[in-house]
Parts: C-alpha cells; sequence; structure tokens
C-alpha cells in the first residue's frame, strides 16, 4: 500500500516538473525538427528514394533498409551564380505555383536534376558526379526533365527555353513574354483556386512542349504600396475579384527544336471558361484539356489533335451546385486508362477507371464515404488512403482495377497519410493520433511493415506539459451530428466556470478540422489552456470530407449555415457545465476572420469578443474563382452578395473587437478591411487595429511573435 502511494506520487511530481507551455517556448522553437531527413522522393522504378539530409542527398533502399550519401550539395550550391537582389515592384507570383525544380529523377533513374539559386545540375547516381547545365544570374523557372532525359525545358523571365544537356544548346522556345502575357506560367488566381502549380508539359515522346499562354492583361490591377522606405513603392497586383475579367488563357504546342506555336482552341477564359488541367495524352499525338465553366458547375475533358486541331470529348460531368476539381487525369502504364476522381455518385468522392477516348468506364470504389487520395498503382491495384467507416480518421486501402479485392492494409486508428514509389512495390505510411505524434513505417505493397523509418519525435511530449484533446460529437437543432475539439485549461477543476476561445475557420474548399490526428505539441492553443481557457473548435457544414451534400448547405449565402452550426457548438460546450457562457470569444484567420466577424455581428448574444485576422468583409472583394463557385455571378446574384456583406452589418458590434492584417496581403485585401473599419467608425463603434507591412497573406517572423502576445493579452482583458 504504501509503495502504490509513493509510485502516484512520483509519477505526479514527474508530470508537474513538465514544463507549461508559453508564448516564450513557441518564440524559442522548441522541441520542432522531425527525425530521418525530408520528404521521400521516389525513383522511377519505385526501388529507392531520395531525401535530404541537411546539405546531402541521401538514396534509401527499402530493400535493404539502408540509406547512402550520394552528394553533399555544398560544391553544387556553391557553383551556382547567385541571382541579384531584387529592384522595383515586388513579384506577386503566387505561392502554390511551381517556381523551383526541387529534385528529379530522370524517367531511366540514371540521373537527377537538380536547382539551387536558380542554376541547374544534372547528377549522375551511379557515381555522384555532376555537371552545371546553367550559369546564369537570372533565375530558371519551374525546369523540367524531358521523358527521354537528353533536354530540360524551363522558363526564364516570361518564356519558356530548352537545353540539349549534352550538346550544351540552349533554344529559345516563346517569345514576346511580358508581366502579362506570360507564357508557359501563370496568373495569380490559377494556382490559389485550382490548384493548378505549372503551364508546360513535355509531351512522351520528349519532341514537343505543349503550354498554356496567360494573358492577364485585362485582369483588374489592385494597387499595393510598399511604404517602408523613404518613398513609396507602386507594387501593384493583377488579381480578378468576383465578377471582373479572368485571364485569357490559349494552349500551345512548340517543337523542342524551335519554331513556330500552333495554337490549340480552348474557348473564352475571360468570361465563359476555365482551363482546369492540361497535358498530354500517352500517343503524344493529343493532348487532353479540363474545362469547366465559369461558375463550375459543369466540367468536361476533351482531347485536342495537335496536327488538325480537332476536338474530341472525353466525358462530361455537371452539378446543380458545383464541381469539386480532385486532382488530375492519372494516366496508367498500359498507356490505355487513366484513373479519375470524381463525386458524381451520390456525392461522395470515388474513383473512375476511364479509358483513353472516354469510351469505357468502371467505378472503382464506391459507398457513403470519401476517396481522400490516390496513392499510387501497381500493376493490378489502385491504393488510395480514405475515410471509410470512420470520418474522423484516414486509412490505407488497395483495390483491383477491375473494381474487386478490396482490401485495408493498416491496422492502426488515426490518420495515416502515404507516399507510395512507382509500381506499387513499397510505401511509406506516416501515422498519428490524439496521443501519437507522427511516425513513418516503411511497407511492401500488400501492407506488410517492414520497419521504422522515421520513430516519432516524442521531445516535446518529454519536455512539457500537452494538455490532452478531446474529441466530442454533438448536434445541430436540426439534426445534423457535427465534432468538436476540445482542450480543457490547466489545472482544470470540475464545477468551476472558464473562459471559451474558439477557433474557427468554416470555409469550404478544405478538409473538416476535427480528426484522430496529433493536434501539435507547442501550439498557441496550448498556451491559450495553459492560461486558463477552454480552448474549443468544431465543424460546421461547408467544410469537405463529409460528402457533397454536407458542403452545399452554404451555396449562395456564405456565412449563414457555419454561423448557425458554430452556435450550436458553443451551445453544446456550454452544456457540458465548465465553460462560461459570458466569457466566450472567437479567432480565426482569412475565412476564419470573415466568419469571426460574422459571429460577433450577427450573434452578439454568444460571442463576447473576437480577433479577425485578414477577413473578407464582402465576397465581391475576394477573387473571382473561388467567390463565383460559391456565389454565383456577382450580377445575377446581387441579393446574396448584399446579405453576406458585412460592412453594412457594422452598427451591430457590441462585442470588443480587434482586426489584424497585412497592407499587402496578396490574397484576402486589406481592401476588405478598410472597408469594414470605416463602416465601424462611421457607426461609432470602438474596435482595436494591427496593422503589419508584409507581403503575404499571414504574419511571420518576429512580428508573429509581437502578434501571438497582443491577442493573449486581447483575451487576457476582455475574457477574465
Amino acid at each position: 500500500m504504501h509503495r502504490l502511494t509513493l509510485l502516484l506520487l512520483l509519477s505526479v511530481s514527474l508530470f508537474a516538473q513538465k514544463k507549461p507551455i508559453t508564448l516564450e517556448t513557441m518564440n524559442q522553437g522548441a522541441g520542432r525538427g522531425g527525425r530521418g531527413g525530408g520528404a521521400a522522393n521516389w525513383a522511377p522504378d519505385g526501388k529507392a528514394f531520395l531525401f535530404r539530409q541537411g546539405r546531402s542527398l541521401m538514396i534509401y533502399n527499402p530493400a535493404t533498409k539502408t540509406s547512402r550519401e550520394l552528394v553533399s550539395t555544398e560544391a553544387i550550391d556553391a557553383a551556382a551564380i547567385k541571382p541579384p537582389d531584387e529592384t522595383g515592384p515586388f513579384d506577386w507570383t503566387n505561392r502554390r505555383a511551381r517556381v523551383s525544380g526541387g529534385i528529379q529523377w530522370s524517367d531511366s533513374g540514371k540521373e537527377i536534376l537538380y536547382e539551387s539559386s536558380g542554376d541547374l545540375f544534372l547528377i549522375h547516381v551511379d557515381t555522384g558526379k555532376w555537371d552545371q547545365i546553367t550559369k546564369t544570374a537570372e533565375i530558371e523557372l519551374d525546369p523540367q526533365l524531358s521523358p527521354d532525359g537528353k533536354m530540360v525545358a524551363f522558363r526564364r523571365g516570361y518564356d519558356i527555353y530548352s537545353i540539349d544537356i549534352a550538346a550544351q544548346k540552349e533554344t529559345r522556345l516563346t517569345t514576346g513574354g511580358t508581366p502579362t502575357l506570360i507564357n508557359g506560367g501563370l496568373d495569380w488566381v490559377y494556382p490559389e483556386e485550382l490548384d493548378l502549380s505549372t503551364a508546360f508539359w513535355w509531351s512522351p515522346d520528349s519532341k514537343s512542349v505543349a503550354y498554356l499562354q496567360f494573358d492577364s492583361s485585362r485582369e483588374p490591377l489592385y494597387p499595393h504600396e510598399d511604404m517602408l522606405g523613404v518613398r513609396a513603392v507602386y507594387e501593384p497586383e493583377r488579381y480578378p475579384q468576383a465578377g471582373t475579367n479572368n485571364a485569357d488563357v490559349h494552349l500551345g504546342i512548340v517543337p523542342v527544336s524551335g519554331g513556330p506555336t500552333r495554337w490549340l482552341e480552348v474557348g473564352d477564359t475571360r468570361n465563359s471558361y476555365l482551363i482546369a488541367r492540361a497535358g498530354w495524352l500517352p500517343d503524344s499525338k493529343n493532348v487532353y484539356v479540363i474545362r469547366t465553366n465559369r461558375i463550375q458547375n459543369k466540367l468536361e475533358m476533351f482531347s485536342i489533335n495537335v496536327e488538325s486541331g480537332a476536338p474530341a470529348t472525353i466525358f462530361k460531368e455537371s452539378d446543380p451546385y458545383w464541381i469539386n476539381l480532385k486532382g488530375d487525369a492519372r494516366f496508367l502504364p498500359d498507356t490505355k486508362h487513366f484513373l479519375w476522381s470524381s463525386e458524381r455518385d451520390n456525392g461522395f468522392n470515388h474513383i473512375f477507371l476511364y479509358s483513353n477516348d472516354g469510351k469505357d468506364v468502371k467505378q472503382l470504389t464506391k459507398g457513403a464515404w470519401e476517396v481522400k487520395n490516390i496513392a499510387g498503382v501497381a500493376p493490378d491495384r489502385v491504393y488510395y488512403t480514405s475515410d471509410e467507416g470512420n470520418t474522423l480518421e484516414t486509412h490505407v486501402y488497395s483495390v483491383k482495377l477491375d473494381g474487386g479485392d478490396k482490401r485495408r492494409l493498416d491496422k492502426t486508428p488515426g490518420v495515416h497519410y502515404v507516399s507510395m514509389g512507382p509500381g506499387g512495390s513499397y510505401y511509406l505510411d506516416t501515422h498519428s493520433s490524439l496521443t501519437e505524434p507522427p511516425s513513418t513505417t516503411l511497407h511492401s505493397g500488400d501492407g506488410a511493415e517492414l520497419g521504422v523509418y522515421r520513430p516519432a519525435d516524442r521531445r516535446q511530449i518529454d519536455e512539457f506539459e500537452i494538455l490532452p484533446t478531446e474529441i466530442v460529437t454533438f448536434k445541430t437543432p436540426d439534426g445534423v451530428e457535427l465534432h468538436g475539439r476540445l482542450i480543457k485549461p490547466a489545472g482544470f477543476e470540475p464545477g468551476k466556470k472558464y473562459p471559451v476561445i474558439v477557433s474557427v475557420y468554416g470555409g469550404p474548399g478544405v478538409g473538416l478540422p476535427v480528426h484522430n490526428a496529433w493536434p501539435g505539441g507547442v501550439s498557441v492553443d496550448q498556451v491559450y489552456a495553459q492560461h486558463g481557457y477552454v480552448v474549443w473548435q468544431s465543424e460546421n457544414r461547408g467544410g469537405m470530407g463529409r460528402g457533397h451534400g454536407f458542403e452545399t448547405a452554404i451555396f449562395r449565402q456564405l456565412g449563414v449555415v457555419e454561423l448557425a452550426d458554430q452556435v450550436a457548438g458553443v451551445k453544446y460546450l456550454i452544456s457540458l457545465g465548465f465553460a462560461d457562457e459570458n466569457r466566450v470569444g472567437i479567432h480565426g484567420w482569412s475565412y476564419g476572420g470573415f466568419m469571426t466577424l460574422n459571429a460577433v455581428l450577427n450573434a452578439p448574444e454568444v460571442f463576447k469578443c473576437g480577433i479577425s485576422g485578414a477577413p473578407v468583409t464582402n465576397w465581391m472583394n475576394y477573387d473571382t474563382i473561388y467567390t463565383e463557385r460559391y456565389m454565383g455571378i456577382p450580377d445575377e446574384n446581387r441579393q446574396a452578395y448584399a446579405s453576406t456583406s458585412l460592412p453594412a452589418k457594422a452598427k451591430n458590434l457590441k462585442a470588443k473587437l480587434m482586426i489584424v492584417h497585412n497592407l499587402e496581403d496578396d490574397n484576402v485585401l486589406f481592401q476588405n478591411t478598410l472597408q469594414m473599419t470605416n463602416a465601424l467608425q462611421l457607426a461609432g463603434k470602438e474596435f482595436e487595429f494591427m496593422l503589419y507591412p508584409q507581403k503575404s497573406h499571414g504574419v511571420g517572423g518576429i512580428a508573429a511573435k509581437q502578434m501571438n502576445q497582443s491577442m493573449l493579452d486581447f483575451f487576457d482583458r476582455n475574457l477574465k
């Protein structure tokens, strides 16, 4: 009995010795960093992968579970010519556009294309020796090896070039490029909202390049200015706001030996269509285009013969609301079929197998659950992750190409992410749960675990008091089941009432926020909980992951159903008995900033204070592709835009409010905040405001430390 008491006292003492997580802990980056190097870059045969470890490129062999250094990049990086310091207006290239080449294997697996400071190098896998392909002060953008490994294509400035590696001969493939006429490059909105990361593609026979030309000259010009210097610098951004012109996008084919571009007809992209995907069919004679109408409720995949220009429809889809584009066509090794993900079967994302002409189609997965991602393809099987059986988890499955013999390959609860080599011989499974930090294991294609590649990093758990995250389930007044994520405050005492901080995003097009996954160790949520707050985050309708029907409740009324669901979540939390209904705060960024303002203006009886970061305040201000997908064309839906505009509701403000924004936010333009603050001032409302000068959608670096402290101080002033 005495021994048991002693053990309990020791365990309590050991737990108490762990450090609380503070803002200073976050600022110091405590416990960050993984083990085992960077992400896996698989060889074409799927029998090895490349990863970075410090200044070295390493090759891992799954068969032997060993790694070796291929080359130290120190000498390569030193040989690259550093580009000159930027002068003039800022380059507003979207963060999702592929600019750097990173590391690319040749199709033969014998060479690796490596990019450093905008120069290109070819590393020989058998020897580790390397050759420098370019040596220029200008940056070679988005470099891509040809399928035969003999050439590299890239952008320099606003045009496309190719280099014959053996002959060291450079050929300019396009001319006439300008900041508003980009050959092989993208405007701002396409990569942001359609996840189109590149705008040129090698033909499979390595003889031609297909490319998109973006003419953004008719897109609106937003007048950013950098005012940190002695003189203000005008830095305009081409940004198409809802209802305005999109870019004119053209599709061309150019031979890699040089010569005129052959232009192919894809339709009016300024007003009528969006080119969501493009590329080559395996025969090198036809390209494919995946095109939607402007409001994205109709989609068509068609091929175009590059010689005749004749189009041929492969398939069409439509939806009464909008179509979620899931990835791209994935052509199989047989060169006759491709895989396509679609929600057309009862609103749940599933895998379809098509013949290249679209005449034969077979649905490979089916049910009231979502395929999250196609992980890889073996000769007779498709590997994928899905939430089958539990929307809070993601598991690894495979199914035959005839739709039979479906298998679940993992055995552990939680969330699994898969990186699979071509051919399906091996894959890496990164797994976590609410109580287990991420770890990565190596598997054979049949799912058998071969070993641990990267063990869980438990340093934060060992050093800090990480308060547990719980998942709870509740129902809205109209019977929809939702999940919430809850962290109780440090030193929690039953029967005591605590203030609440609600974290919200709430927007469409992204996954739901509550999962049986590692919530992170050192985080601002933990800081808030250590300061005595209940931390709460809940799902709302509109988010992705529970079928299209769950999303479409927000159609043409952004912010209405989402707020009702968030209020239902807070009321459920209060019903548990420890949350103080008179001390509920809320914060969010981007769509979450919109939701925070929406909450304090339209549910003042629930939320007593809020911090709104980078908020959309009027959907007329946001970009075409995102906004029109959910709200329609402004001229056709004026009432929808007017009813969801927040400046018109400034008079409703009763809560304490802080607004935070970068002056040169390229995503949610500062115009939104200026309109909101002006309306609040005219309505005689007091509020707090934090302005930052960064040229991004988020606040980073040293300024983020100051911002986090300001946010914590705001909640302490208004909820305690």
